[in-house]
């Protein structure tokens, strides 16, 4: 399995993306990785590492790239700019066959509309979205997308996030029935935008679906759901304030603790349990999103990911790669898309929606 990185995107840069290459090649003895980045600073990331075995090292390939797309750059710019970046030439990788995936921890928009340029979509997809996981009580998970790739989503992108949130729990989670939920302000009915009311009649018509309505913010961690969709914007919003309240709450137990000399002796009874809690509500353990819809597979590093977070991106994209979730996606969303086209122009007709007429 050969993988491009870009290493140059991110918060520390080389210093995290090299030495989260080396842990994945350590972890998986048939990977191969690609790095694209400047020379020099690669060269100085490796440098810093501890002495490596060579069979390691020989499954670490450098590619020198002059160009680095900054992180506040437009994606507009980025795609009129230089194909020399650590960014496209990462892509063009993925484009041409030379590697199966792309890990990038760079600017999101440029990543996005690179990606688009250089990979194309799957079934008719107009415009891929982000998604990764979030805990959820007990020890399971739920993926939430969109998380920013479509800032706004009409009634048939929400129903094309649902379809491929399912196709992806199902294929990398080993979920023979995900349950699958539309995000809004009350479960009522009546409640929400129109676009979210008409996707909810859109996802209703899926007998293949566990489609269960609305569910609230509080209920993405009850674990009564797998998948919950949403625009772009609301989506954003809830995973930084999610990721921000968990870090809160870490960082409030720990005060708590260390407040007074007898609340510090429980604290150090507690330690292995506290360890334990940070571990599964720290936001690197599920840290790389899939940008879901591209005729390839692209993940996402949170930009202030560590060497440990960026790993799990890595691993993020193998277990995609193992699993061919683009075919997977090309596959089912070919046959169940037109079902999409026909019930909203079913819907159309009815009188729901008049602009429809124009797209038959």
């Amino acid at each position: 399995m050969r993988i491009a990185i870009d290493a140059m995107g991110g918060d520390f840069g080389p210093r995290a993306t090299v030495s989260a290459s080396v842990r994945a090649l350590q972890a998986h003895p048939h990977l191969h990785l690609c790095l694209f980045g400047q020379q020099p600073a690669l060269d100085d990331a490796l440098a810093h590492l501890s002495r490596n075995d060579a069979s390691i090292l020989s499954r670490l390939t450098l590619h020198h790239c002059p160009d680095v797309i900054a992180e506040d750059a437009k994606p507009s710019s980025a795609l009129r700019g230089s194909k020399d970046s650590s960014l496209s030439r990462m892509l063009d990788f993925v484009a041409t066959g030379d590697a199966h995936a792309a890990v990038s921890a760079g600017n999101t928009g440029a990543l996005m509309a690179l990606s688009r340029r250089a990979l194309g979509t799957v079934a008719g997809i107009p415009r891929p979205a982000i998604s990764t996981a979030v805990p959820t009580r007990g020890k399971g998970r739920c993926y939430l997308l969109d998380l920013g790739a479509n800032v706004e989503a009409d009634a048939e992108r929400l129903v094309d996030f649902a379809l491929m949130g399912e196709v992806m729990a199902r294929c990398i989670d080993g979920l023979e029935k995900p349950r699958i939920a539309l995000l809004n302000v009350g479960i009522e009915g009546t409640k929400g935008t129109a676009s979210v009311r008409e996707a909810d009649a859109r996802l209703r018509d899926f007998p293949h679906l566990d489609y269960r309505g609305f569910i609230e913010g509080d209920g993405i961690y009850s674990g009564l759901v797998d998948v919950v969709v949403c625009d772009g914007f609301v989506g954003n919003a809830v995973l930084k304030a999610s990721e921000g309240l968990a870090k809160m709450l870490i960082q409030r137990v720990q005060q708590t603790f260390e407040a007074h000399w007898s609340s510090r002796l429980v604290g150090l009874l507690a330690r292995p349990a506290l360890r334990r809690l940070r571990g599964e509500l720290n936001p690197v353990r599920y840290n790389g999103a899939s940008l879901l819809g591209l005729n390839g597979i692209v993940v996402k590093s949170h930009g202030g990911a560590d060497a440990t977070g960026f790993a799990h991106a890595i691993s993020r994209a193998i277990k995609e790669v193992s699993e061919d979730l683009p075919s997977q996606l090309a596959h089912e969303l070919g046959e169940r898309r037109p079902v999409i086209a026909s019930v909203a122009c079913g819907r159309r007709d009815s009188g729901m929606d008049a602009r429809c007429r124009t797209n038959e």
